[in-house]
């Protein structure tokens, strides 16, 4: 891998341009380990920050328990973060984790205690159809997995189905991030994909360029850097 000086970060690069090894075929013990690595990158470079800090201005306390999906969900990190805000609020709440790697639930499943009651699902979100509307629906670091016409179909979709807001956590496309990430020690497939995932993230203008392909009314939505490297999308209703 490239040094990140003499990377181009002008451009978002295409996942089937650059591809991650966790998106293809590793073992089950590499997945589970390589995402309780990316619980502490969270951890320790604030990264349930920004997510929570949005979720605290929500707009309305409903009657019935709030419905957050998380899509992407992986070893269920952000969920368990949320469940211990809402408990903390005295919010009731319905978690529920998707994810299309069925190694995913396992692993949240091994890593989450039972009394929160999250359920974990193994398929695509966008055919996920729960008993109880969704209110909220959150990502994190799953966006720059995707295409640019897969992430205006997830933005069209979460327009037309979510009720009460939205909101997409993930990376930050510059030489500055990749560096900071560059300094920590991690899993050994947290080291290989990250600084490929740095290039395949975001730059205000291009959540601007999706958010307008995806007809969202911009004015209704933010688009915050977050630091150390997050650039986060969000949407209240």
């Amino acid at each position: 891998m490239r040094s990140s000086a003499h990377i181009d970060f002008s451009r978002r690069t295409s996942p089937r341009e650059l591809p991650e090894l966790m998106d293809g075929d590793c073992s089950y013990e590499d997945f589970r380990d390589c995402l309780r690595s990316l619980e502490t990158v969270n951890r320790w470079l604030l990264g349930y920050r920004p997510t929570l800090a949005w979720l605290k201005r929500l707009p309305h306390k409903l009657n019935d328990p709030l419905h957050i999906v998380d899509i992407g969900s992986g070893g269920g990190d952000f969920l368990r973060q949320i469940a211990g805000w809402a408990l903390r609020r005295d919010i009731a709440v319905q978690l529920t984790g998707i994810d299309l790697n069925p190694y995913a639930a396992r692993a949240a499943v091994e890593s989450t205690p039972k009394e929160l009651g999250i359920t974990w699902i193994t398929g695509d979100a966008m055919v996920y159809r729960p008993e109880k509307p969704m209110h909220i629906v959150i990502s994190s670091l799953m966006a720059h997995h995707l295409e640019d016409e897969e992430i205006i179909a997830l933005l069209k979709w979460m327009e037309a189905t979510v009720q009460v807001g939205w909101f997409i956590n993930d990376l930050e496309r510059s030489k500055w991030s990749s560096r900071i990430f560059g300094w920590m020690r991690w899993h050994w497939l947290v080291r290989h994909d990250g600084p490929i995932s740095f290039r395949r993230a975001f730059r205000k203008e291009d959540w601007i360029r999706l958010l307008t392909a995806a007809e969202v009314p911009q004015e209704a939505v933010t688009v915050q850097q977050w630091r150390p490297g997050r650039l986060c999308v969000g949407r209240w209703k």
